[in-house]
């Protein structure tokens, strides 16, 4: 297959893993009207969320990952939130092309993702990080019940391991 891009490795996270607590944060939330500050821990305690770190808005991948989710309806199973370096004026159009019933933290210094271990330092831009595509299901008290972190770039999550994540959580 010829490819219009390279495929790259990627270093070695250190991420949370299933069983671990998963970092709490604080930033602007944005949903289909309005951003606000929120924790990640007032989302969880609504009940299990898939917690989706994305590049940023409009990049091929964040559109792929959001097309997927939105095509599985993981929203009807689950709160699912997702994180980018994108600002939340980035987050609106990107809610208001897809992503339906999905809540999106605007993270530009990509420190949740450093918290996270998912941070992407992108070759030959100096201090230009963004997130690596990876997704963590959280139950209400933040406990990992799944994780899948990108080894390469781009690389996709592997949805039905999602779903099926989802589903063990009846």
């Amino acid at each position: 297959m010829d490819l219009d891009f390279e495929v790259v490795s990627l270093p070695e996270s250190d991420h949370p893993e299933a069983g671990e607590t998963a970092p709490d944060f604080t930033r602007p939330l944005v949903n289909e009207e309005y951003w606000e500050d929120a924790s990640l821990s007032s989302v969880v305690a609504e009940g299990p969320t898939l917690l989706v770190f994305h590049p940023m808005d409009g990049a091929f991948p964040t559109t792929y990952i959001w097309n997927e989710i939105d095509e599985r309806g993981f929203v009807d199973d689950v709160r699912v939130v997702g994180v980018s370096v994108s600002t939340p004026y980035e987050h609106k159009a990107l809610l208001d092309d897809r992503a339906a019933g999905v809540r999106l933290f605007s993270d530009p210094a990509a420190d949740v993702a450093a918290a996270y271990g998912v941070e992407n330092d992108l070759d030959g831009m100096a201090g230009v990080t963004e997130h690596r595509p990876a997704t963590f299901l959280l139950d209400e008290s933040r406990t990992v019940q799944y994780a899948w972190v990108a080894q390469e770039w781009p690389a996709f999550p592997d949805y039905d391991a999602v779903e099926a994540a989802i589903d063990d959580l009846d």
